[in-house]
């Protein structure tokens, strides 16, 4: 797995299997269901080629393509009625529409990476509306701005501005293959957050189907609602046709490094000084931490900690910058390596430089793995016994993953109460733990066992991470963090997973949803509930 890639899970694997039945529904109600779709879409691009069916040869592939957590997809217990692969946003009002009047749950997918496969599964009768199609992206270099469509990729969005522009750019994912309308709903996350915040940080406008059917813009829908969708999870308050974007502006040239320590080099007291430092640096310099476990043969283990920047700037600034902040990592002009803002996006995902940005356009994620992640946020230093504690259970699990992510910045200067997403000042670094598995590990026979040792790692930071509540990355999906059924949200339950992943913003949230969609019909396992009386702001 490459170092710097890991929210792709770029791993060879292929695995052939079958999916089990649909949850149990009344033919009559489907079939009714399957003769409203015309009735409320464009005539002039019909929906009968968007529509399929069990009974279509290619509707258990379509399922599978962009379902890309084998974990939740061979332990599926049922499968959708139906996809509607919408190929005009009327197809998606009509989903909306026929799907509530005849009973069906609907579940939205762009680029199926949500990691607990919300956007694919369920278990009540439910239809999938498979925004992939949706795609189109404009970009207007004059105003510097940008409409784009659910369906698109972070990577064709990368390459659509290079297209465009040299000075240009985005505040988004690492991974090329993400959807932009599931991403940035849950905030998005990347290397220029330290820059320009969160890619929802960004976002001046949108289009939403609302729970009638209604395509809404941000005058239509109200600041309120414009609020919660960003960082809010979209689809508990409906589904994200395009959202219009303010492009950032970025040097000619950025540099890139990546420079690895083991314990026995000195890595323990490198990250702990990294704690100190990462936060307070300039806006234009992001570095990860990522330890990883390795083996040397035998008993003879140890951890390499991968210390992976950007710069926007050239590497003869960057290295005066951190001969001043941060001597202690040795930089040397060697380690690093200049290039374009799209050609260090390509670099960040894990592809060797000198690829062609043209990889930027695969839209799917061909290679998938079994896999599960877990998220903490940090307000303190952890100490060096903390760090030692980490690197003995990374070397035990030995298949785990951590990422530290630098807080600071311009995420320091925004308010938590600005968009829904609630995790700003006081932060020092966010985390993600990840385990991955592969067929020839046990498939998902040992996803018991692997989802047991992310816990593991989860419960032996729990002394230095946040606390009442400890904190959650939505865009990070986790279950353990709480959850509802399928089909109903209890609003207790919802409250203790909505405060790690929202904090004061809940209830705010759930005042929203009260207005945009009473009848609760935007719902999933972890969905934001409509509160009884609206809260006021």
């Amino acid at each position: 797995m490459k170092a710097s890639s890991y929210t792709c899970f770029i791993v060879s694997i292929f695995v052939l299997f079958s999916i089990s039945s649909a949850a149990s529904y009344d033919p009559v109600d489907f079939d009714a269901f399957l003769q409203c779709l015309p009735k409320h879409s464009d005539h002039y691009v019909s929906i009968a080629g968007a529509i399929l069916t069990p009974n279509n040869a290619s509707f258990q592939s379509i399922y599978q393509l962009r379902a890309n957590n084998l974990r939740i997809l061979l332990s599926a217990t049922s499968r959708p009625v139906a996809i509607i692969t919408a190929l005009h946003p009327s197809h998606a009002q009509a989903a909306v529409i026929c799907a509530k009047r005849h009973g069906f749950q609907l579940r939205i997918r762009s680029g199926g990476h949500d990691y607990e496969g919300l956007s694919y599964i369920s278990d009540v009768p439910f239809v999938i509306l498979d925004m992939f199609n949706l795609k189109s992206i404009d970009i207007d270099i004059k105003t510097e701005t940008a409409w784009v469509q659910a369906g698109a990729t972070t990577g064709e969005l990368y390459y659509s501005i290079a297209q465009k522009s040299e000075v240009h750019g985005f505040p988004s994912g690492v991974c090329t293959t993400l959807g932009i309308g599931g991403h940035f709903s849950g905030g998005g996350y990347g290397f220029l957050i330290r820059k320009y915040g969160l890619s929802i940080d960004n976002v001046i406008d949108a289009q939403l189907i609302d729970a009638n059917g209604r395509i809404l813009d941000r005058k239509s829908m109200g600041e309120d609602v414009f609020w919660a969708i960003r960082g809010g999870g979209t689809t508990s308050f409906g589904i994200i046709l395009s959202w219009r974007i303010k492009l950032v502006r970025v040097p000619p040239r950025v540099t890139v490094f990546n420079v690895q320590r083991t314990l026995e080099q000195g890595a323990t007291e490198l990250a702990y000084r990294w704690q100190q430092v990462a936060p307070k640096l300039p806006k234009d310099l992001f570095i990860r931490l990522q330890p990883v476990p390795i083996n040397n043969g035998g008993n003879n283990k140890t951890v390499s900690v991968s210390f992976i920047g950007h710069f926007l700037g050239q590497a003869d600034g960057l290295l005066r910058l951190m001969n001043v902040r941060f001597p202690e990592l040795g930089l040397t002009r060697n380690d690093c390596s200049e290039m374009s803002w799209v050609e260090s996006a390509l670099n960040w995902a894990g592809f060797p430089n000198g690829t062609s940005i043209d990889v930027l356009l695969n839209r799917v994620q061909v290679d998938r793995v079994f896999y599960k992640s877990k998220s903490d946020y940090y307000k303190a230093v952890i100490p060096k016994q903390g760090l030692e504690t980490l690197w003995q259970v990374l070397m035990d699990i030995k298949d785990i993953v951590v990422q530290f992510n630098p807080y600071g910045g311009r995420m320091e200067e925004i308010s938590e109460s600005k968009t829904a997403f609630g995790h700003r000042g006081g932060n020092l670094f966010e985390a993600q733990y990840g385990i991955e598995w592969s067929e020839s590990d046990g498939g998902i026979n040992a996803a018991g066992r692997y989802v047991e040792m992310s816990r593991r790692l989860y419960n032996a930071m729990a002394p230095y991470a946040s606390s009442n509540p400890r904190e959650a990355f939505f865009n990070y999906r986790d279950l353990d963090v709480g959850s509802n059924e399928s089909g109903e949200t209890d609003f207790e339950v919802a409250k203790e997973y909505g405060a790690k992943y929202f904090g004061n913003n809940f209830m705010r949230l759930a005042g929203v949803k009260a207005m945009v969609d009473p009848e609760n019909f935007f719902k999933n396992e972890q969905s934001i509930p409509p509160l009884s009386t609206p809260p006021p702001h």
